[in-house]
């Protein structure tokens, strides 16, 4: 997870997006508006048209001005866009933050498979 939150912000910073001083309620902010692009391609049943092999195929494209078209036509909107934007900006933030993420990740889960049912909560 750390390669790519470093290869995502090496991104980001190629396109000029930390150009200007960050702040991180923006930058948390931004993940809350993909979180909400993702709820509302869900309620418009806004899926990827892809199977897996299909997908495969898509990412094998080798030209990219093919590539942009099927994905345009057949990813652009989906909540799994959306899902994979969530992340993006997340592992952006990440790297940013200078965060071991993969290591907190499984700090975290480690906890978590200690805690009783709900986490001892009703819900």
């Amino acid at each position: 997870m750390n390669e790519l939150a470093k290869l995502i912000h090496q991104n980001a910073k190629e396109k000029g997006f930390f150009d200007k001083e960050k702040n991180i309620g923006e930058m948390l902010c931004l993940i809350h508006s993909e979180v909400s692009e993702a709820l509302e391609a869900d309620r418009n049943d806004n899926y990827c048209s892809l199977d897996e092999s299909k997908m495969n195929v898509l990412m094998g494209w080798v030209d990219d001005k093919d590539f942009e078209h099927n994905y345009k036509c057949f990813v652009k909107g989906s909540f799994e866009e959306e899902m994979a934007d969530i992340i993006i900006r997340v592992l952006d933030l990440c790297a940013f933050k200078r965060i071991d993420i993969d290591r907190h990740v499984r700090a975290k889960m480690r906890y978590n498979s200690m805690r009783k049912k709900y986490h001892g909560k009703k819900y």
